[in-house]
């Protein structure tokens, strides 16, 4: 049976494509930080769920291990974990900008490292990497998010031009909004980290805590990224990125079209 462990299940998309994926015959290992999370999980059925924090290697041996000791093969690694820290770049320390990297970069970085040689010992395999429309494109106020995703983009096709000719693929998503925690998440963030009080971009700050903000259009349901995955799955030489949400498709192209603005 096909299988693929995914990182950051606690919630949103990587929830939404444990669902999907197991109600589809796949053999799926859905990981989270946090205990509670793992505990949901099993509830839910999944009782191949298993503690991951990325940004501990030892937790990652410990799932590799688990999987292999259990399949004896990994089919596909969706480093999907990851959270967005909000505010202007001025106003976040260089602490809050090691926090960003540790989970979107270090960690993706570190399962990456230790499953690429697994991958090639058993001559196949599949790693997807979860970017943004942000890892393409820059925004006000997500700086820090989006230097992380440039990173997963560097890091990801640099990658690619190693295994070429192993038979293990590395996929980027560049998705765009989805219906998650994951706007709530980064507000939070935001109050954490940033002196409101006291920054130049208070408005606008105070206008996002209270959703008075532009509202996101385009925005799409969590299994849009659950059907791209399983795409990805099925197929004998995936692409190496996908487009997901109208929103990426849009400002992909206006990229392309006026690069000297960005």
């Amino acid at each position: 049976m096909t299988n693929i462990i995914i990182t950051g299940c606690s919630t949103g998309i990587g929830l939404a494509t444990a669902v999907y994926l197991k109600e589809r015959g796949i053999k799926v290992y859905p990981t989270a930080r946090k205990a509670e999370d793992v505990a949901v999980l099993i509830a839910m059925g999944f009782e191949n769920a298993m503690t991951l924090d990325v940004r501990n290697a030892q937790h990652i041996r410990e799932v590799i291990v688990s999987v292999m000791v259990q399949d004896g093969h990994i089919d596909v690694w969706f480093n999907n974990a990851g959270f967005g820290q909000a505010g202007a770049l001025e106003d976040l320390s260089t602490e809050a900008l090691k926090a960003q990297f540790d989970t979107n970069v270090f960690g993706l970085y570190e399962c990456t490292l230790q499953v690429i040689p697994l991958m090639r010992e058993q001559g196949y395999g599949k790693i997807i990497q979860h970017s943004s429309v942000l890892g393409l494109i820059s925004l006000f106020g997500r700086g820090a998010y989006n230097a992380s995703k440039y990173a997963v983009e560097g890091l990801s096709d640099t990658f690619r031009l190693e295994l070429q000719g192993s038979n293990v693929f590395m996929s980027l998503l560049n998705t765009g909004p989805i219906e998650s925690n994951f706007s709530k998440n980064a507000i939070m963030k935001l109050q954490e980290h940033v002196n409101i009080d006291t920054s130049i971009f208070q408005e606008k700050y105070l206008k996002s805590i209270a959703g008075t903000s532009s509202k996101v259009p385009f925005k799409e349901e969590a299994t849009a990224v659950a059907k791209v995955v399983h795409t990805i799955m099925m197929s004998k030489k995936p692409k190496p990125r996908y487009y997901i949400t109208k929103a990426t498709y849009i400002l992909g192209y206006l990229k392309r079209m006026l690069v000297q603005d960005y």
